[in-house]
């Protein structure tokens, strides 16, 4: 029996892996508890019973704009420092694997609508913002702790989504389910479903893996299809104008949210490949078990 503590107590991504875990497939297969890092209680915790840590806390990029100094602070001390720390920890107590949630992010932001952002193994990391950085400082760190005795897996998922997920997507399933008609516009994204997320990780600890992996689903996501698809898993119809490309550009000069939601930011599949597989949902499977 495998034995992983899950370090982040409510998140929407370790809640999704301990319910997966649960299921009678896997009985007698893992032992999943969850630690709350908030404050300084869990310092004290006993981390040596373990055979792994998933570490899914963090701060999730919610701000538009520029960061204050004093928000930058909270992002590396719970994105970078509270990782690291919470890693040693891990290594000192004997745990043999540390798996942690790192994010496309790492790469920058998505490329403007026309222009393409197809990242490979060979991509170097190029933070926008320091939630990016927060990101790609605990990498750094946890790569010093890394070795045969302690394996750390780092993780950068695309765009995240589910049945109550929280970042882009539930605004688009909210335009869908809203509007009758809406931009076509032809890009190419990456996402990752949480149910083929939550495989992942658990073919990561029962593998034993290290180093870095890109999951994503097995198909690229176009934004304007996506609403599509989502209105379709409601019963309605949403028809796709093409021609507001150059409106969309324009407004792009206004708003980083225009790129955020139609620009491209894609791993290429190769990058994505594992021995296992992995992808047990496709981007239609995904959307209509996420709205129904």
């Amino acid at each position: 029996m495998k034995r992983i503590l899950i370090t982040g107590a409510n998140s929407y991504i370790g809640t999704n892996f301990a319910t997966y875990l649960a299921q009678p497939e896997f009985a007698g297969k893992y032992q999943v508890d969850t630690l709350d890092m908030v404050g300084v209680a869990w310092k004290s915790f006993d981390f040596s019973p373990y055979d792994a840590v998933y570490h899914v806390a963090g701060i999730a990029h919610s701000d538009n704009g520029k960061i204050s100094d004093e928000r930058a602070k909270i992002y590396y001390a719970v994105n970078t420092d509270l990782t690291i720390v919470c890693a040693q920890r891990a290594k000192d107590a004997g745990v043999k694997q540390f798996v942690f949630m790192s994010s496309a992010i790492v790469y920058g932001d998505s490329a403007p609508i026309g222009k393409s952002k197809i990242i490979t193994r060979d991509t170097p990391v190029n933070p926008a913002n320091c939630y990016g950085d927060s990101k790609v400082q605990a990498e750094n760190g946890l790569r010093q702790l890394d070795c045969d005795t302690f394996k750390v897996v780092i993780l950068r998922p695309p765009m995240i989504f589910g049945k109550y997920s929280k970042g882009n997507y539930p605004l688009l399933s909210k335009l869908a389910r809203k509007l009758p008609v809406f931009p076509k516009v032809d890009n190419c994204r990456s996402m990752l479903y949480i149910g083929n997320l939550v495989e992942f990780v658990r073919l990561m600890i029962e593998n034993e893996e290290q180093g870095t992996f890109w999951p994503q689903n097995p198909q690229y996501s176009n934004t304007s299809e996506v609403i599509a698809q989502i209105a379709k898993a409601h019963g309605k119809r949403c028809v796709l104008i093409p021609g507001f490309g150059w409106a969309l550009k324009i407004l792009s000069h206004a708003t980083g949210l225009v790129n955020k939601a139609f620009g491209n930011l894609a791993y290429d599949q190769s990058l994505s490949v594992y021995k296992e597989p992995y992808q047990k949902y496709s981007l239609q499977e995904a959307i209509e078990r996420t709205e129904k």
